[in-house]
């Protein structure tokens, strides 16, 4: 299974196609689908068009399948710089229902999607205008002769269009009948012709990417503020700065105050003192739920990894636009490769806090995220499959995940967790714990978890608004995301403030004798995916037009998945931070 998985990364990473003079060059016909809702897409053929008696489709990648890729040949007679000129594609006569079906189609602005040569072609399939009040004019044409314009350099193909320049379009009367072009008794008779013209281009193949990523069939949203990212970066610069010196010198005073009595023993130290240092004695006294809470902090780090993963292949240029769903196949490779970090971390610190049932900790660590997964994917590939769309993955599809998760994800996730139960230490604590717990004073509101939770959540999210928007517009929009460099800046950042900001909290929270810290590092900077997710709703009402319930239902769906591995990352950040700056302060007192 683990060789099927790399197997789905090859055609990702091919050599470049070369042709000889009239060598067939051939156009697969993919999917169309409303123009506003990018995930709600459905086989070219399920449309009335011209299609080939017997449908060859051709072999994919884990990757094109998961984005929803349905590749097929077509009967477009493409020859390598051959030009060609109102070749007849095929007539068909379209029944009444047929044309209903087309006119549905172009009223909702469907788009079509070709390939060739691993080049996206996009174009409308008909043409609508509104016009005037009174009276009030409604028209529908189908498009039904295209344009193929294609740049070649050499022996290889470099880019390829397709427009509909000084073409009228076929009118499609109401019902399918009446006065239209071509109109018989038996229904509306439409010939669907094309054009092929070879164009040369100086761009060389290896710079192809660039040509389609300036070409813009979908609106060029996604413009690079420069100055909105500076001033962003800046900001949470000051901030981290502020935070670690303000801290460092209440902890300075606080050192100062605290060991002044030298001779007295940690038992002592109880006596007129107030603030962090008399809880000494029940600071590092092990959580309730510590199963789930190393399941989370085991998890979180699974998802830290694989991010960083990502970023850097991204940065290496493994993924490019002419790569149909690279970043889709490397995640479900690395989360696959990476589920024995998540099996480590979780069972190795669940063995340090005197955790005694480390099976059930193996399996809530491989559960934690993937049932959760599990069913989101089956409730939005459910309306997917009742809807028709090609995003509904077909069997031989959920079969290969599903065996990738249990010969490979879940033994890896147990193999890690018996490494890290052996290689467990102890817990080093600066300070023993007593057997009875100390009474914790009532708090001010100020230091309650939905205070800490809300700063603790806004802080790093403030820190990555900008960025999320370029991401947001690329995961459920038309943009080709390009600057990882800027991304890994800011992943970073978004890392440095949950732990800074985590800190900072921590400290407030032991001031106030408050010894519960445990839980509360996790939520408070874990909170961010709660900001995360509203900002979901925000971008999809005001930032897109998205509508329906087939593309609502996959948005939502996995914008909630989303914000979940967002606070499972920030979680594990902010408590190993919270652990770390407790172990320093307690360790620096001067106690027997």
């Amino acid at each position: 299974t683990l060789c099927v998985l790399v197997l789905c990364l090859l055609p990702h990473f091919g050599w470049a196609l070369s042709y000889k003079q009239g060598d067939p060059v051939i156009l697969y016909v993919n999917k169309v689908g409303p123009y506003h809702n990018p995930q709600e897409t459905y086989h070219y053929y399920t449309l009335p068009v011209c299609r080939p008696k017997e449908v060859r489709h051709k072999a994919l990648s884990l990757g094109e399948v998961l984005d929803g890729d349905r590749m097929a040949e077509s009967l477009y007679n493409i020859h390598f710089k051959e030009n060609t000129e109102r070749q007849t594609l095929c007539k068909l006569t379209l029944s009444e229902k047929e044309v209903d079906q087309l006119r549905e189609a172009i009223e909702e602005l469907y788009y079509f999607e070709f390939v060739l040569d691993d080049i996206p072609i996009w174009g409308f399939v008909g043409y609508m205008e509104e016009s005037g009040f009174l009276p009030h004019s409604h028209k529908v044409g189908l498009w039904t002769h295209l344009d193929f314009n294609i740049e070649y350099n050499g022996d290889s193909v470099i880019f390829a269009n397709v427009s509909v320049k000084d073409v009228k379009p076929e009118p499609l009367e109401e019902g399918g009948g009446g006065a239209g072009h071509g109109v018989s008794s038996g229904g509306l008779t439409v010939t669907h012709t094309y054009s092929v013209r070879w164009f040369e281009s100086t761009l060389p193949h290896s710079r192809r990417a660039e040509r389609l990523r300036d070409y813009s069939f979908f609106p060029k949203t996604l413009e690079i503020h420069w100055l909105s990212i500076i001033n962003s970066l800046v900001l949470v610069v000051l901030l981290l700065g502020f935070v670690i010196i303000i801290l460092m010198r209440v902890l300075k005073n606080d050192f100062a105050r605290y060991n002044v009595e030298e001779d007295g023993g940690c038992d002592d130290l109880d006596q007129g003192d107030n603030g962090w240092k008399i809880i000494h004695t029940d600071v590092f006294r092990f959580p309730l739920y510590k199963s789930l809470l190393c399941a989370v902090l085991g998890v979180g780090a699974q998802f830290l990894t694989l991010a960083t993963g990502i970023i850097v292949m991204a940065l290496l240029g493994m993924f490019n636009v002419h790569r149909h769903g690279a970043i889709n196949s490397a995640a479900i490779v690395l989360y696959a490769l990476t589920s024995c970090v998540s099996g480590y971390c979780s069972c190795s610190f669940y063995t340090q806090i005197q955790g005694q049932r480390w099976v059930w900790n193996i399996i809530l660590t491989s559960a934690l995220f993937s049932a959760p997964l599990f069913f989101t994917w089956s409730v939005v590939n459910s309306v997917h499959w009742w809807s028709g769309s090609t995003q509904a993955l077909p069997a031989t599809t959920v079969l290969l995940l599903l065996g990738a998760w249990v010969l490979v994800g879940f033994p890896l996730t147990v193999i890690g967790g018996i490494v890290g139960k052996n290689r467990a230490g102890n817990f080093q604590a600066p300070c023993r714990t007593r057997n009875i717990a100390r009474q914790i004073p009532q708090q001010p509101w100020y230091k309650h978890t939905a205070v800490h939770m809300a700063i603790g959540g806004f802080l790093p999210f403030s820190a990555i608004s900008v960025e999320l928007y370029y991401i947001f517009a690329t995961a459920w929009g038309r943009e080709h995301y390009t600057l990882y460099g800027i991304l890994l800046c800011v992943f970073a950042i978004l890392l440095s403030v949950g732990a800074c900001i985590s800190v900072a909290l921590t400290y407030f929270l032991l001031s106030g004798e408050d010894y519960r810290w445990w839980w509360r590092s996790v939520l408070s900077t874990g909170s961010t995916g709660i900001f995360i997710f509203v900002y979901s709703l925000f971008y999809y009402h005001n930032r897109s037009n998205m509508s329906g319930l087939v593309q609502s239902v996959e948005f939502f769906g996995y914008s909630l998945l989303t914000a979940f591995v967002f606070s499972l990352m920030l979680g594990t950040v902010s408590f190993w931070a919270s652990l770390a700056f407790i172990r320093y302060i307690y360790r620096s007192l001067k106690m027997d």
